[in-house]
């Protein structure tokens, strides 16, 4: 079985050379110099509201302490029960300074819950500037001087961040979790960036109101599971830019168990392969541990192939090193999760394959390919 151990050889190497890519494309981006905006327009921070989950009351409080001089803050819930109402409610006494809007509506406006959330909250908002973020995103201080920065680029039209994960319990599940968002997704994002695509990022979403209605707005993505991603394909449809801002928040990894960290990462992963199914397909090679470990079992095992899923290993830790650094991450993975990590993903991987529908917040939804009509 040579020629098999020899092919999976080769994918290992390809899955390296593109971690490698990824690392140094993102050390490269953390170190580009941070511009100031120009101008400060006033700014509406609209959060979608939905139950709660641990460290929510400390991320959602990195909004009431952002340092930018007119920024109102929508909160929006879809259920006057929702236990978070309280929550905002001891936020808003406790930072009286700050100008606070919270909008209860259970208006339906289409499957994706979280942009009918949205869509009540828009009346709401009082200002041009629009920015749309997750409510378990750690917001630093100055957030919104590179989002407001980022869309005064020359011909932006949707501004979005990368994120980082921070695991809320320090288990296997959550330390998986956490890597795959640091030292997979977001390389990934950063190396195809650089291949020319230009995602919108659920995490952060921002645009003018004038532009928000010149592509028909939040409306015409009320029934797509991939908000976020049709959002940025209609900016680019109209001749914009995606622009990435140069800022990292970071974003909760709730899961304390592997079994609901499986059902979280395929829900995204089903949502890629129904938008993007050939990448999708290709991401295969992103794994280079389990290329190198299938190497291992089909060459006997032969001395090369045990070599070679040593340098992978140590690539996957020396590279993650190198990434927590630029991304001034306080701890290190265990190396011992990036093992589990890769036989996570492969799972999924498998498992995306096995349907189109996906769990979210208790509804059954169906991946879809993102297609919306543009007038």
């Amino acid at each position: 079985m040579l020629l098999p151990a020899l092919l999976a050889a080769g994918a290992a190497v390809i899955g390296m050379g593109q971690m490698a890519a990824g690392t140094w494309l993102t050390r490269r981006f953390m170190a580009a110099p941070r511009l100031a905006p120009q101008a400060r327009p006033a700014v509406t921070l609209l959060k979608p509201l939905c139950g709660l989950e641990p460290g929510l009351e400390a991320a959602l409080e990195t909004a009431f302490t952002l340092a930018y001089p007119a920024c109102q803050l929508v909160f929006g819930v879809q259920d006057r029960a929702d236990p978070v109402i309280p929550l905002i409610e001891r936020l808003r006494a406790r930072h009286p300074e700050r100008d606070v809007t919270l909008v209860i509506d259970e208006t339906p406006h289409g499957a994706n819950r979280k942009v009918a959330n949205l869509l009540n909250m828009l009346p709401a908002a009082r200002h041009d500037v629009l920015v749309m973020s997750d409510a378990d995103i750690f917001l630093p201080p100055d957030f919104l001087d590179h989002v407001v920065a980022a869309l005064e680029t020359p011909g932006a039209g949707l501004a979005t961040t990368l994120y980082t994960g921070r695991e809320a319990h320090h288990t296997p599940a959550g330390w998986a979790g956490a890597a795959q968002l640091n030292y997979n997704f977001l390389p990934g994002v950063v190396l195809a960036r650089a291949l020319g695509r230009q995602d919108g990022l659920g995490a952060t979403l921002a645009l003018t109101r004038a532009m928000l209605a010149e592509i028909g707005g939040l409306q015409v993505v009320a029934n797509n599971l991939a908000d976020d991603q049709v959002l940025g394909r209609l900016v680019v449809a109209k001749g914009r830019k995606v622009v990435l801002a140069h800022t990292v928040p970071a974003t909760i990894v709730p899961e304390a168990r592997l079994k609901p960290l499986f059902s979280h990462e395929l829900r995204w992963a089903r949502t890629i392969r129904a938008l993007v199914p050939g990448a999708y397909a290709a991401s295969v090679l992103q794994m280079p541990l389990l290329w190198a470990a299938l190497a291992v079992l089909l060459s006997g095992p032969a001395p090369w192939a045990l070599v070679l899923f040593g340098l992978c290993l140590t690539a996957r830790l020396a590279t993650a090193d190198l990434i927590r650094q630029a991304l001034a991450l306080e701890t290190r993975t265990p190396w011992a999760v990036f093992l589990l990590r890769e036989a996570l993903s492969a799972a999924i991987y498998v498992a995306s394959f096995a349907g189109n529908h996906v769990a979210w917040r208790g509804h059954s939804l169906r991946a879809d390919h993102g297609a919306v009509t543009l007038n």
